[in-house]
């Protein structure tokens, strides 16, 4: 295992600052309007069959006919998945805690943001508590619901909740047995040109990026 911190790391809570958790309500953004209803008929698929493809411990894949709004019928593909969170930890309104990690399907070293997927019954928060602590170390105060992404719409069911995290508590990482990476602390600044200039590709980091501009213009509340 290998955790490197950044040279110069901004000031986080010590250790023994209180423990309470704040936990914040969604966030409600200015000018805000809600998206008409409409009617989706004309455009919805209906499921007729399900075929179990393959059952593994982490993802499953399933093989569906499906009736198509004209009558005809198609077959999908796709994956199960149990859900994830990621987390913007922020130890000051400039920086940022992001990870650098060996991905096997894309054979490269990825910079984003911490996350993992949720077990069994765990409720997004919880899991954005527990992973943020074993993959960093840190712990945060307070704690803000931001939103919920769709990782993949064409070919999985992943969801991905986004949690702000501040108030942060260092302390060391408990990492999985099969787990290695680097742990940096980032100026917002860098890690924006590095989503403009390509140094960062990873879909949800690019997704927070957005979220954490926003927020820290003040253009989205929460």
């Amino acid at each position: 295992m290998k955790v490197r911190g950044a040279a110069a790391r901004p000031a986080a809570r010590k250790p023994n600052a209180p423990a309470a958790v704040t936990i914040m309500a969604l966030p409600s953004m200015e000018n805000a309007k809600p998206m008409p209803p409409r009617t989706n008929t004309h455009i919805t698929e209906t499921r007729i069959e399900s075929e179990a493809v393959y059952d593994g411990g982490f993802l499953k894949v399933r093989r569906d006919t499906v009736a198509l709004p004209d009558g005809r019928r198609a077959t999908r593909e796709y994956i199960l998945h149990p859900g994830a969170v990621v987390i913007i930890a922020q130890p000051d309104d400039d920086h940022v805690i992001m990870e650098r990690q060996y991905r096997y399907p894309v054979q490269r070293v990825i910079t984003e943001f911490p996350a993992g997927k949720l077990e069994p019954g765990e409720p997004p928060l919880l899991c954005a508590r527990r992973e943020l602590l074993e993959e960093t170390g840190y712990s945060a105060d307070e704690w803000r619901h931001a939103g919920d992404m769709h990782l993949a719409v064409g070919y999985s069911d992943e969801i991905i909740h986004i949690f702000f995290a501040r108030g942060l508590t260092a302390g060391p990482p408990r990492l999985d047995h099969d787990e290695f990476l680097d742990v940096e602390i980032m100026k917002v600044d860098d890690v924006l040109q590095a989503c403009r200039n390509g140094g960062i590709t990873d879909a949800k980091s690019l997704s927070c990026a957005l979220w954490l501009q926003n927020v820290r213009s003040g253009a989205w509340k929460l």
